[in-house]
Formats: C-alpha cells, structure tokens, sequence
C-alpha cells in the first residue's frame, strides 16, 4: 500500500477532520469483546461533545459498556464511481449514561434506533485513539479490481 503523497495512496485525516466526518454520518459499527471473542454491530450513533453516543438494549454492546470495556469504533464513506473513500476508527473507554440529567438532554438528541426492541439505554465511548484516512485515485484509471484484487477484464472473454 502507498502512503505517500500523490494519486492512489492513502491520506491521514486530521484529528478535526476526523470530528467533522463523524459529525456529518449517523451509522458505524461499534467492536465488541465477548465470550466468543470480537464481534461488530452495527449502531447508529451521534457526535456528542467530542463522543459517539449510541442506544441499545441489552445484550453484548451494553454488557461491555456496564463493564467499561474497551471498545473500538469504525465508520467509513464510499463513493466507488470516484474509486475515493474514506475510514476512521475510534477506540476508547463504553460506558453506559446513567445520570438522569444527561440521559433527559440525551432524550432530546436526533438519536432514534432503527432495530426492533426497546431501546432505552445510553451508551458513550470515549475516545482515545482516533485515526482516520481517506484514499483518492486518479480521475481515470483502470477498472476497479475484482473480488480477488485482480484488475477486472476490458470485454468479455
């Protein structure tokens, strides 16, 4: 992989890009540990004072928040006619919300769950890694690879 400057290489996000992105999308998917090892979720979530807050009910997002686990957290923006994307991970501290003031401005957020249940619960992470990039090609480039990282054929064979 290219890291460095020029077309087809991946470029890092400031810390404040990072925020900006988070900011403006409203689904990710949050890494978990449980008995059976890691597992992603996915969330929608909101960019609240710095940290992702997202509802859940319980189950294995809110046991690791109840626990202050560790936690890892990954959204991302494609635009594959552009072959241009971007990707940022956010690792930190879940906790649950569980102080009555918080949780009625919480209330009050655009955060509503799209999975079925009750979705009653708080969670934060708190971040203390944040990492982004974004990858840019060329304007006119090659067919995008195959599934297999093979450059896709020009016609049929």
């Amino acid at each position: 992989m290219n890291d460095g400057p020029g077309p087809g290489c991946w470029q890092g996000l400031t810390r404040q890009e990072c925020f900006e992105l988070l900011a403006r999308e409203r689904y990710g998917r949050v890494a978990v540990t449980d008995q059976w090892g890691p597992v992603v979720l996915p969330v929608n979530y909101i960019l609240d004072r710095h940290t992702l807050v997202f509802r859940t009910g319980e189950g294995t997002k809110l046991d690791a928040a109840c626990h202050g686990h560790r936690v890892a957290f990954e959204v991302d923006g494609i635009d594959p006619a552009a072959r241009t994307g971007w990707s940022i991970v956010v690792r930190g501290e879940a906790a649950e919300i569980t102080d009555p003031a918080e949780l009625d401005r919480l209330d009050r957020l655009p955060l509503h769950p799209w999975a079925p249940g009750p979705m009653n619960r708080f969670v934060r992470i708190l971040p203390a890694r944040l990492t982004g990039r974004r990858i840019a090609h060329p304007a006119a480039g090659p067919a995008a690879p195959d599934q297999h990282g093979r450059a896709a054929a020009a016609g049929p064979r």
